[in-house]
C-alpha cells in the first residue's frame, strides 16, 4: 500500500521502519524544517538514507489559508494512505481526506481519556496504573476521531514519564501501527466512535507549571514529580535555590511540616509532604546541570530541617 507518512523524530523513524519491513510504499515523507546546525530529525535522515521523497513545510497552513505549493507536493505522491506518527503541525483536513483510505494516527492513552499532547504526562500525574496507544481516524476534531485499535499497558508505581514511553508506549505504539496499516490494507479496519461520556482533555503540560505543592499528599507528590520528569520537571526552590527534582519514591518516613528535608543519606533526599508521609529523590538538577540530591545538598549547603518554599509565579 502507498502511505504517506506525516511525523518526526525517533517514533516516525522507526514507523517508517516498520512498514518498509511490512511491505508496504513509503511514497513520501512529511516533517518539520530542521533546525540550521543543530542534528538532523531521525525521520528526515531515514527518509534521507532510504531516498524517500521527503518535504518539510514550515507549516501547512497559514490562518486558515493552505499553502498550495505545499499541498501540491504531498498531492503529487498520491498516497493511499496517510500515517501520522508524531505529529506537532495543524494538518489541512484536504490533506486528511485527500487518499481513499483517509488518515490514521498514533496517540498515546486510550481515548476517549486524556486527549490533548500532553497525555502521558497526565496519566501520571492522576494516579492512573494503566494507560495504552490508540490508532485513529483523523477528524477535524482533538483526537476525537473514530478508533480503529487499541492495546493496553501498565504503569509501574515508580515509572516516569520517559520509562513509560520508552518501555511500553513507543514499542507498542510501533506493533500496534503495524496492525491497524494491515487492518487498512486488508479492509477490515474498525470506525468505534468514542464515546464522549468518557473523555477527558488535559492542556499542554508545558513551561513553568510544574511547580510542586508540597501541602498536597505525599502519593500526589511523587505522581507529580515523575509525571513531570525531565519535562517540564517538577521544581522548587530551597534556601534561594530553584531546583528540578528527579527520581521519586515513596520513603517510610512520616511527621513533619511540608516541605521540609526530613533526611539526606546516599539514597536521595527525604521531604515531608502535607499528610505527614514523605518522598524521596534521588536527583536535583539546576538547568541541565544533575547531580545525585545528597552530593547537590552538600554542595549548596542544604540540611535536614531545611525547608522547600513555594514561590508565587503569577
Amino acid at each position: 500500500m502507498r502511505i504517506a507518512l506525516i511525523g518526526q523524530a525517533p517514533f516516525g523513524a522507526a514507523i517508517l521502519e516498520r512498514l518498509l519491513a511490512d511491505g508496504h510504499e513509503i511514497c513520501g515523507v512529511f516533517t518539520p524544517p530542521e533546525r540550521e546546525g543543530g542534528r538532523p530529525d531521525p525521520l528526515a535522515q531515514a527518509a534521507r538514507d532510504a531516498g524517500i521523497t521527503l518535504v518539510q513545510p514550515r507549516r501547512w497552513q497559514r490562518r486558515g489559508v493552505v499553502d498550495e505549493e505545499v499541498i501540491a507536493q504531498y498531492e503529487a505522491t498520491q498516497p493511499e494512505l496517510n500515517v501520522m506518527a508524531f505529529v506537532t503541525q495543524i494538518i489541512p483536513s484536504r490533506v486528511l481526506e485527500f487518499p481513499p483510505r483517509k488518515t490514521i494516527q498514533y496517540h498515546p492513552s486510550i481515548l476517549p481519556k486524556h486527549r490533548g499532547r500532553s497525555a502521558i504526562n497526565h496519566s501520571i500525574l492522576q494516579g492512573d496504573t494503566m494507560t495504552g496507544v490508540t490508532i485513529f481516524w483523523v477528524d477535524e476534531g482533538l483526537d476525537t476521531g473514530p478508533i480503529l485499535l487499541q492495546r493496553s499497558c501498565p504503569i509501574g508505581p515508580d515509572a516516569t514519564i520517559n520509562e513509560v514511553y520508552r518501555e511500553h508506549l513507543f514499542p507498542l505504539g510501533v506493533e500496534t501501527m503495524s496492525e491497524a496499516v494491515s487492518l487498512v490494507e486488508a479492509g477490515q479496519a474498525p470506525r468505534h466512535v468514542q464515546n464522549e461520556d468518557d473523555m477527558t482533555y488535559e492542556g499542554p503540560w508545558e513551561g513553568d507549571i510544574a511547580q510542586i505543592d508540597w501541602s498536597q499528599d505525599a502519593q500526589a507528590v511523587h505522581n507529580f514529580i515523575r509525571g513531570s520528569d525531565r519535562a517540564p520537571g517538577a521544581w522548587s526552590t530551597i534556601n534561594g535555590n530553584r531546583v528540578t527534582l528527579l527520581g521519586s519514591t515513596r520513603a517510610s518516613h512520616s511527621g513533619g511540616q511540608a516541605g521540609q528535608v526530613a533526611s539526606i543519606d546516599a539514597s536521595g533526599m527525604t521531604i515531608i509532604c502535607g499528610d505527614g508521609e514523605s518522598i524521596r529523590v534521588s536527583t536535583l538538577a539546576v538547568g541541565r546541570d544533575r547531580q545525585e540530591a545528597h552530593e547537590w545538598a552538600s554542595a549548596n549547603s542544604v540540611e535536614a530541617g531545611a525547608t522547600f518554599e513555594r514561590v508565587d509565579t503569577e
